[in-house]
């Protein structure tokens, strides 16, 4: 079986593509870094070392790698013939990569072929659906009709902590032995291969949540916190009580709102909170909180991690003060070397904190998140202002 995945970084190649390898399939990796692709080329082999006390390692074989921006047909050539197709470079870059997946099916709907299913496995609610829109936008109506009948777009939900890190083997990865991949198999066509390692669910929107709202809110919440409080890991930010606490306290308010909206049994949501804590402590990991808090724009939109949870849980008459105070410290999150940093700061000396506040999460000044937001705003840059001095 014929595996095609794009993103050929850390959690392409040390999430997706090891399971991949390991349910049987041959993975051809697809990505514009060039000097990437040469390496896998070259070696047809990576290891994928545990973050464990084992530090135990896998070496990825019978692999290859296409560079799509200089070998896209070979790269549409390679969708036409798979068996199956995933992706991970970030719900962003999906729209780029659309071209490529277009073409490819474009080819393999000339003549008969087996079902496909195309998998976004990227952070984000809905993640392959929006492939899909991207994908048909470059398609005709005709190929369309026939894609209707041949392809799938199943939604999933992912979770792996792969940090950022540089090893003199640079195809080396290094992950947490927890993962998480769940798909939704109402999406998919009857008689389905099933992979090894995916957890196939008849209803993905509470796996979605539940993690978006868990393990995202509550890394992106230590970061900033953290960043404030003048510390570079997650790992170092965690062993401060008071983060700890807030990124606890944060995780109840999401906890709540999932457990109003989904029907989760309380002790065992409880316990996936407990788990996820650790998961953050591992000391084995290196996660640098500006790695985890990067992007802050996205982070504070609408229906991400740290708005649509405390909208779930003012909707349902639940707390939501920590959640603001996460949303505060996002606002304060000054990094140089982030884009999103550098604008979402701009703003603020432009058009002040509340109006940035208001157009980045979408609600109205007059919210009472916002009256929060901004009372836990002025409480924490008070906080890092007398410790700068």
């Amino acid at each position: 079986m014929k595996a095609v995945h794009f993103g050929a970084g850390n959690i392409g190649r040390g999430f997706i593509g090891l399971l991949l390898s390991q349910a049987g399939y041959e993975v051809c990796f697809v990505d514009v870094n060039e000097e990437l692709v040469s390496e896998l080329k070259a070696r047809g082999e990576y290891p994928v070392t545990l973050a464990s006390e084992g530090q135990e390692t896998t070496v990825v074989k019978g692999i290859t790698a296409l560079n799509s921006a200089s070998e896209p047909e070979a790269a549409a050539r390679a969708v036409a013939e798979a068996d199956l197709v995933t992706t991970a470079v970030g719900v962003n870059i999906l729209k780029f990569i659309a071209g490529t997946i277009a073409e490819g099916l474009k080819l393999r709907l000339q003549g008969e072929s087996a079902p496909l299913h195309i998998i976004a496995c990227e952070n984000a609610i809905g993640g392959s659906t929006q492939l899909k829109e991207h994908v048909y936008g470059k398609l005709d109506d005709e190929t369309k009709q026939k894609a209707d009948q041949r392809v799938a777009f199943p939604d999933a939900a992912v979770d792996r902590i792969v940090p950022l890190q540089q090893h003199e083997d640079r195809l080396k990865v290094v992950v947490e032995p927890f993962y998480e991949w769940a798909v939704d198999r109402s999406q998919m066509f009857e008689g389905y291969t099933p992979v090894e390692g995916i957890h196939y669910v008849d209803r993905l929107e509470p796996y979605i949540e539940r993690k978006l709202f868990t393990v995202n809110t509550g890394h992106c919440s230590a970061a900033y916190v953290g960043f404030l409080k003048g510390y570079e890991t997650i790992q170092d930010a965690m062993k401060d009580d008071e983060v700890a606490a807030h990124v606890r306290a944060v995780l109840e308010e999401t906890g709540a709102a999932l457990v109003h909206k989904h029907g989760f049994n309380s002790a065992e949501h409880g316990a996936y909170i407990d788990t996820i804590l650790e998961r953050f402590r591992n000391p084995a990991l290196t996660d640098e909180v500006s790695r985890v808090g990067r992007s802050p724009i996205r982070k504070l939109s609408p229906g991400d991690r740290l708005v649509s949870p405390a909208m779930l849980a003012f909707e349902s008459g639940l707390p939501y003060k920590s959640l603001a105070k996460s949303m505060a410290a996002a606002l304060l999150f000054d990094v140089p070397e982030d884009p999103e940093s550098v604008e979402l700061q701009a703003s603020v000396r432009d058009i002040g904190v509340s109006d940035t506040a208001s157009q980045y999460t979408g609600m109205a000044g007059e919210h009472p998140i916002m009256g929060e937001l901004m009372e836990q705003y002025e409480a924490l840059k008070a906080e890092t202002e007398a410790g700068r001095s």
